[in-house]
């Protein structure tokens, strides 16, 4: 039997059928058109080239041939060239978007996916049964909730030191409003996050976090303090409810981006060659303008839910300023950030002697003590002890990392090039 009629397709299998039935009588013309779903006219010429033809009327002329619209074969070699050594790891779509951008080349996702299927670059991922969760309705308006998270990742590849990256992103757009890259996933990499937002956008009315240490208390047994931590503190001060969510699939959208970005913004930042934090920062607006053109949509409601900010920057700082209290010595000692300090006075300062002052810990890194709204000048005593700080899963690898970088480091100087190079 003729290989093309052994590799019918279902439709011509289903019409050589209807044309046999036709033949032996079982059917009407009329009646074989609707079941195939075609016209009398077409339904005659089906039936003239089935007695002209036999079974081979059914098989199209097009099968075996090249395709009309097949790429010349030079385009594909210089796709395959860049898939190879530029692109290598790239998905079809940032591969064909990365083609049309910086290689001028027009061509479709899914050619891209074939090509890299026969070079070997891509795997098809078979589709998993997945749990099935109910979405929840994105908020109508931008600013009414924004989704917060971090992402501890190798995002220079080894380049760079490991960081992590604190994404802020509008729950009603898929806007991101705020990128911040922090040696580790701290509360002054979440404020330096917040007060960007807050000065480019407003006072969102509320943000929606996992359960990490930063956002609330853990512990089930603390007994002193308000039971609040310090950036619940700040979201107090700026009037910003702070919701948790009970499991990352309820937070999905700031999931995804982070997921996204690991793959979308590491090959960016591979393409341009940047390997620090500080380049990296300044690569973000840009990259943040390109996700939201992309990526984000229109809200349902046009009217913005950020409250602006009317007040100066300089006061936007003192709201987020950690604080604490310390009761002053009779020589008007006190000790923080590990230091021993004193307070400057005109004159002797008995009324300040075991007076409580209110230390603020401003992000840039300066401390400012105050009594009763009222500055103090305070200097420097001399520096004391502290211990580690604590470690947890978000922070760890960074720790690691300098661990093993100082390990490197003496080893390379204990080696005998080392020490040859030393001593040259």
């Amino acid at each position: 039997m003729d290989r093309d009629i052994l590799a019918m397709s279902g439709g011509e299998r289903e019409r050589l059928d209807v044309l046999l039935r036709l033949s032996r009588g079982e059917l009407r013309q009329k009646r074989a058109a609707e079941i195939l779903g075609i016209g009398a006219r077409q339904m005659r010429r089906l039936t003239r080239a089935f007695e002209a033809r036999g079974e081979r009327s059914v098989v199209s002329l097009k099968r075996g041939r090249p395709s009309n619209n097949r790429l010349e074969a030079a385009l594909v070699g210089r796709v395959e060239t860049a898939l190879r050594t530029t692109y290598p790891d790239f998905g079809p779509t940032l591969a064909c978007e990365k083609l049309l951008e910086r290689e001028g080349i027009t061509i479709s996702r899914e050619c891209v996916r074939q090509i890299q299927i026969r070079l070997g670059l891509h795997r098809p991922k078979r589709r998993k049964k997945k749990r099935v969760f109910q979405s929840r309705e994105r908020r109508p308006r931008f600013g009414e909730l924004v989704q917060i998270d971090g992402s501890p990742h190798d995002w220079f590849e080894g380049r760079g030191p490991r960081c992590a990256v604190i994404v802020f992103i509008d729950d009603a757009t898929g806007r991101l409003t705020q990128i911040v890259f922090s040696p580790s996933e701290t509360r002054d990499a979440y404020l330096r996050a917040l007060r960007g937002h807050v000065l480019a956008h407003g006072l969102p009315l509320a943000f929606y976090s996992d359960k990490h240490g930063i956002f609330r208390i853990n512990a089930k047994d603390v007994v002193s303090g308000d039971g609040k931590t310090e950036f619940e503190r700040v979201l107090e001060r700026l009037d910003i409810e702070l919701i948790h969510a009970h499991s990352p699939q309820a937070k999905g959208r700031v999931e995804r981006s982070n997921q996204t970005l690991q793959d979308r913004l590491v090959k960016e930042m591979r393409l341009r060659g940047i390997s620090s934090i500080e380049e990296a920062q300044a690569y973000v607006p840009r990259f943040i303008a390109f996700w939201n053109a992309k990526f984000s949509g229109p809200p349902r409601l046009p009217e913005d839910a950020h409250r602006p900010w009317t007040r100066t920057p300089e006061e936007l700082d003192e709201a987020l300023a950690r604080r604490e209290t310390r009761k002053l010595s009779k020589a008007l000692n006190f000790s923080a950030s590990g230091s021993l300090w004193c307070v400057r006075t005109q004159g002797a300062g008995i009324a300040l002697r075991g007076a409580e002052i209110e230390l603020l810990h401003f992000l840039d890194g300066t401390m400012q003590a105050r009594r009763n709204d009222r500055a103090l000048a305070i200097t420097l005593v001399r520096g004391l002890p502290t211990p580690d700080p604590g470690e947890d899963e978000k922070t760890i690898d960074a720790r690691i990392d300098t661990l093993v970088a100082a390990q490197a480091g003496r080893a390379q100087s204990s080696s005998p090039q080392g020490r040859g190079q030393r001593a040259g």
